[in-house]
Formats: structure tokens, C-alpha cells, sequence
């Protein structure tokens, strides 16, 4: 399968299609996926716009639009993940993954999926450290500092992926891996980047989640983009790869390897065991004359017509088990660890057969269904050619269809209801904001769903259900400012308990809650000492 990996998109989609039919053309071959590292730019009309955390004279509609609407077709099935100039509104919708357009495919927070064999992880976001021990408490319209903290990696998807096991072909990242730059050619990038050096010195080039990542998940090719250079560097993971009773990696020591030298000192030399690489590319931004577009070759399943999505069995299970982490808070939790939590308390989530065969039973067909809807009108060029002068509010809250149906068949929350609901808010009504009339105006494409199935018994704590009424507040019989007490007249078995953001005096009242209801404990392996934004 031929695969063209692009760096930061920026918006120029048309561009980038162009580029790949261009090498199509002047190499007699087809590319059979597109994988975006992140600044995909999804912005669907002015509103979305408003929600992208650059400056004002920056914020360019570009050509995505086109595709939302059906005015253009993605040639190419598209796989992308965020970076840190998104419609952060827009991905907001779909925490696990869905269709931002037809035929183009957002990972999520983070993903697993797999395409005609290929396995392919990805995380979105960049990485700082006050914001990393957080829960996901933004939600439209964005304060000036939520606009950005939307977009910064949490410690939950971090924590998630650190459960995989087995082979992961391909890893996507916005941000690199810190200490990348000391497998490759670090005096070239220095000499294209001189002021790298000071980062370099201080270790706040890349990402420290990142760099365990690498360590844990060992992927075949890691792809990133962010700092607008091409670089790239072999990892040779030459140590003993083991998984620790936390459910993190870890290699041996130097120590255990000098002992184990003295000990087989003097056994006959065998042959090597092969070492395992993990081969990284990082590209530039979508520009005439840089470096933002590659093609490779990977071993794949026979492709018929067109790629095939689907989802990963171990990533749902992973998803399921671990939904009572989940935290809406803005202050710092924690989750399981064997240093820092109870022993009783589960810290290794790999899924167990049991797990994944509930899975695989309740998903008997893998692959992702093509259910993308147009929720929102999309930009009017003829209309809205004056834009850059227009005063555009930033948009209300949307709650997706395709993430509904996602959440309904895997049993799991959504975190943009959770704070939604913690912060008192109105849930909206699931579904299209927008009239047939501009349905059928906008586009001829009509959304294919497909029906996933009842949804697996979550055994948690937390149970959601979208179809419940706007929740209510019960002050007079609350005691408890910490927890939601939704109506009990309509459906009293779902119910939910969820943390609330930290209080301020510019923030909307929490809604009180019935005192009946237990709080979750949250525990975490390790502590990431917080860096200036």
C-alpha cells in the first residue's frame, strides 16, 4: 500500500490533493492513503474560525470548507489528528475519532484504527506541562485561555495508549518525541534551526509523554510534524522490552545488562537477536518549495477498490475499560498506578481476552461505518468573500451524530456532554442545526448510517444517556457541590456521576447534586512538573 504522509496541512487540502496527483501522474502509480500530522485546519464556516488559537490577521478560511459542504470529494481516503491550530469546536465533537468530511477521517484525542492490515495509532495536540494532569474542561465558546488549553495533551490518551500491545505499523504525533534530534542528523538541523539549541539545552524541545511513548509502543514508522523541518532518525530499541506491573514500559537497566555480561561471559557467542527500529520522519508545513510531502511503500493487506477502515478490537476494549477515568475537572487528578494507588485499585488495562472477545461480539463488523453528516451550514464564498472584515461570534455547543452512535454502541461517555452537564449546561439535541433546504442546498452527498447494535454494559460508575431531557438543578435537596443530580422523572437508571471545573468568579455556578452519590478516586503513576505556556 502506498501511503503519502503530509506534515502540517494548514488548511491547503486542494494543494496537497494536487501534490499527490501530480506524483501519481508523473510516477505511473496510485497513493492509496493520505496521513495528515496535525494543523488540519477543519473549519467549516466563519464561526469555526473564531475558534482557532492564532492571530487575527492569520485566520484564512483556506479550501476545507469546500470539502465539508460536497462541493469537492477527498480523492484519497484521509487519516489526520490535531495539532494546535484547529477548529477546535469542530474536533471537539468527535473525542474518539469520525468523519470531519466524506472520505476524511479525524483519530480523536487519540486512535487506533487499521487500514488493510496496516495498524495506525495517533495523539492529538502538543504537549504542556500545566495542562497535562488536567481533565478536559473546555467547552464553546472559548475563553482566551481555554482556546488554547482545548488543544494541549492530556495525561488520559497518553495513559491509554501505554496499554497496547502487539505490532503498531504506524504512530502519527503534532509534537516530536523529546531527544528525538540525538538519532539523526542533529548538526544539519541546527544548522536550518539554530535556535533549537536553547531548547535542546533545556530539554523542552519535543515532548516527555512522547518520548515514553516511543519506548513503550516501539512503532515501525512515527510521523510529526509542528516545527516546520523536515528530520529524520532511527531509534533503535536495542534493550529488553518488558511491560512493568503498572502497565507502563520500561527496559532493563545498564546494571542488569553488566550483570548479565559477566554472567554469559564466557558461554559461546550466538547470534544477535534482530533490533528492533523505529524509523521517524518529521515534515514541514504545505508550502511551494519545503519539504511537507513523502511517499512510502508498506506491506498491506490486498486492496480490492478502496482502502478499508476499520476499528482496532484492542483500542475499543481499551476505550471501555478505562471510561471511569474519564475527568472533567480543571484541577490536576490522577490515575491508577501501583506506586501511588491502592493495590485493589486496577492499573493495567491491556485488554484481557474476556474484554476483547466483548468487543469483538458486540462489533461483529469492524469497519467504520461512512455515517458523516453535515451538522452546521458551511461558508458562503459569494456571500462571505469580505470575511477577514466581518465581526463572526464564536459558535454554540453541537453534539455529533456520529459520536452518539459511537458512544451508544461501545457503552461509553462523552466527555463534551460530561462537562456540559458538570458546568449546568443544556445538553443540545444530537443531530443537524441546520434545515433540509440547506441540506439539500449545500450538497448532494447523503450520510450512510449503519446500525452499530445495543451498547455494552459499561461497568462503571458513569452512565450517559443523550436521549435524556436538558438536567435540571435541585438546589434545595443538594448538599454535595461536587456532583450532578439529573431529573429522576424521565429515565432514573441513567444516571451519571461527573467532577465539576474548578470554581472562579467569572465561571458559571456548578450545579448541586444529590449527596447519595459517590466521587471517584484517581491515581497516576507519575507526576509531570508543570512548564510556562
Amino acid at each position: 500500500m502506498k501511503i503519502a504522509i503530509e506534515g502540517c496541512a494548514h488548511g491547503e487540502l486542494e494543494r496537497i490533493y494536487e501534490t499527490i496527483e501530480s506524483i501519481e501522474k508523473d510516477g505511473g502509480t496510485k497513493i492509496d492513503l493520505l496521513l495528515c500530522c496535525g494543523d488540519f485546519q477543519s473549519t467549516r464556516n466563519l464561526e469555526d474560525l473564531q475558534t482557532m488559537a492564532v492571530p487575527k490577521k492569520y485566520l484564512d478560511m483556506c479550501s476545507f470548507y469546500k470539502y465539508y459542504s460536497g462541493e469537492l470529494v477527498a480523492p484519497v481516503l484521509t487519516i489526520f489528528i490535531g495539532g494546535n491550530h484547529e477548529a477546535s469546536n469542530y474536533l471537539q465533537e468527535l473525542p474518539y475519532g469520525g468523519w470531519v468530511a466524506p472520505n476524511i477521517y479525524y483519530l480523536g484525542y487519540a486512535g487506533v484504527v487499521n487500514v488493510n492490515g496496516v495498524r495506525i495509532a495517533g495523539i492529538s495536540g502538543i504537549f504542556k506541562g500545566h495542562d497535562f494532569l488536567r481533565g478536559h474542561h473546555e467547552y464553546p465558546p472559548y475563553t482566551e485561555s481555554t482556546c488554547r488549553s482545548v488543544y494541549h495533551v492530556r495525561q488520559l490518551e497518553v495513559f491509554r495508549l501505554k496499554q497496547l500491545s502487539g505490532r503498531v505499523d504506524i504512530f502519527l504525533s503534532h509534537d516530536w518525541p523529546t531527544g528525538i534530534y540525538e538519532y539523526g542528523d542533529k548538526h544539519k538541523l541546527l544548522r536550518k534551526k539554530p535556535f533549537f539549541a536553547a531548547d535542546m539545552e533545556s530539554g523542552k524541545l519535543g515532548s516527555q509523554p512522547l518520548e515514553e511513548l516511543l519506548k513503550a509502543i516501539q512503532p515501525t514508522y512515527w510521523f510529526a510534524a509542528h516545527l516546520h523541518c523536515k528530520f529524520a532518525a532511527l531509534v533503535p530499541h536495542n534493550q529488553v522490552h518488558k511491560r512493568s506491573d503498572d502497565g507502563s514500559s520500561s527496559s532493563s537497566s545498564s546494571s542488569e545488562d553488566e550483570d548479565e555480561e559477566k554472567e554469559t561471559k564466557d558461554v559461546p557467542t550466538l547470534p544477535l537477536k534482530a533490533i528492533r527500529i523505529t524509523k521517524f520522519l518529521a515534515l514541514d508545513k504545505c508550502l511551494p518549495r519545503r519539504a511537507f510531502l513523502q511517499v512510502l511503500e508498506i506491506p498491506s493487506d490486498p486492496i480490492k477498490e478502496n482502502p478499508s477502515l476499520e476499528y482496532d478490537a484492542e483500542w475499543l476494549a481499551i476505550l471501555h475499560s478505562t471510561n471511569h477515568l474519564i475527568s472533567v475537572k480543571e484541577n490536576y487528578y490522577y490515575l491508577p498506578g501501583k506506586k501511588a494507588g491502592e493495590l485493589t485499585e486496577r492499573f493495567n488495562f491491556t485488554p484481557t481476552e474476556q474484554e476483547l472477545d466483548a468487543v469483538t461480539n458486540k462489533f461483529q463488523k469492524l469497519q467504520v461505518p461512512e455515517n458523516f453528516e453535515r451538522t452546521v451550514p458551511p461558508f458562503d464564498p459569494a456571500e462571505q468573500s469580505n470575511y477577514k472584515h466581518m465581526v463572526v461570534s464564536q459558535p454554540k455547543v453541537h453534539l455529533n451524530p456520529q459520536n452518539n452512535t459511537f458512544c451508544t454502541a461501545l457503552g461509553i461517555d462523552d466527555p463534551l456532554c460530561l462537562v456540559l452537564l458538570a458546568n449546568g449546561k443544556d445538553l443540545p439535541e444530537v443531530g443537524s442545526a441546520i434545515s433540509q433546504n440547506e441540506l439539500n442546498d449545500s450538497t448532494e452527498v447523503e450520510p450512510i448510517v449503519e446500525d452499530i447494535g445495543e451498547p455494552l454494559v459499561t461497568p462503571t460508575k458513569r452512565k450517559l444517556n443523550l436521549s435524556l431531557p436538558a438536567p435540571k438543578s435541585t438546589s434545595a435537596d443538594a448538599t454535595d457541590k461536587n456532583v450532578i443530580n439529573l431529573p429522576e422523572e424521565e429515565e432514573p437508571e441513567a444516571e451519571i456521576i461527573t467532577p465539576t471545573k474548578t470554581s472562579k468568579v467569572d465561571d458559571p455556578p456548578c450545579v448541586p447534586a444529590s449527596p447519595n452519590l459517590k466521587k471517584l478516586k484517581r491515581r497516576n503513576q507519575e507526576i509531570y512538573q508543570a512548564e510556562e505556556d
